[in-house]
């Protein structure tokens, strides 16, 4: 079981997230904020090349050829989530119901954001509509934090544009980097200072750096062993109690 008590800013591992969960002590977290994969495998054309600019990245990584069910999460958020705590899951229209499904008899609430991509990649083709939007599963326990002072902060959407330029990590470049715009917008509504935020798919650590860097804790898994090296390098500059093997 992993002893919260030593974890003064952050704690990242490298392992299976539907393993490791199990050692998260329970009602001890105070946000859940994370990017599973969206299982869009069997709708991938691949990588758009021309001859006349560099090729569009529309391949995926290996570990979204593996399915996952939101039925497959239900039992361990429930578990470890706190009495005030909150849930937000970055998925794709083809998931949101699926979400919806499980998780709105089981929380007080569901809802969903949508993130408006300022700068989405181009249809070249002009065949159909831009991805320029993602959703955002929410839900919620009863008495759940939330930090709004006013109406105007409480839309469920936010625009920011995709990772670009320094934020954009090169090596290793991972196809689902977010934004820490919209991570912290997030991070800032949902929790308050010294909460303790869960990403069980830390990938390059995202939303560890968004919560590090709003004065909250974090637990990142990572079964990847390339993003995991990454997000240790990426958030050295924050003080680590504890790192996993």
């Amino acid at each position: 079981m992993i002893n919260l008590n030593a974890i003064e800013s952050y704690l990242l591992i490298h392992g299976d997230c539907m393993e490791e969960m199990k050692k998260i002590p329970d009602g001890s977290i105070d946000l859940i904020l994370c990017d599973p994969p969206y299982n869009l495998a069997k709708y991938s054309t691949g990588n758009m090349k021309f001859n006349w600019r560099s090729e569009i990245n529309n391949d995926l990584a290996q570990w979204d050829l593996k399915e996952l069910s939101p039925a497959d999460f239900l039992d361990e958020f429930k578990r470890v989530l706190s009495p005030t705590g909150n849930i937000f899951i970055f998925t794709s229209y083809h998931m949101i119901g699926k979400w919806h499904e499980v998780f709105d008899k089981e929380f007080d609430t569901f809802q969903f954001m949508v993130w408006h991509k300022t700068n989405p990649v181009p249809n070249i083709r002009k065949s159909s509509f831009l991805n320029s939007c993602e959703l955002i599963a929410c839900m919620w326990n009863k008495g759940h934090t939330w930090n709004f002072s006013k109406q105007s902060e409480m839309h469920n959407f936010i625009e920011a544009p995709i990772c670009m330029g320094q934020e954009r990590l090169k090596s290793p470049k991972h196809p689902t980097q977010k934004p820490l715009k919209v991570l912290k917008h997030i991070i800032k509504i949902a929790s308050n200072e010294n909460d303790l935020v869960l990403d069980m798919f830390m990938g390059v650590g995202s939303t560890g750096a968004a919560a590090l860097s709003l004065n909250r804790r974090f637990i990142g898994i990572e079964i990847d062993q390339e993003y995991y090296k990454a997000s240790l390098k990426r958030l050295e500059s924050f003080k680590s109690i504890k790192t996993s093997p």
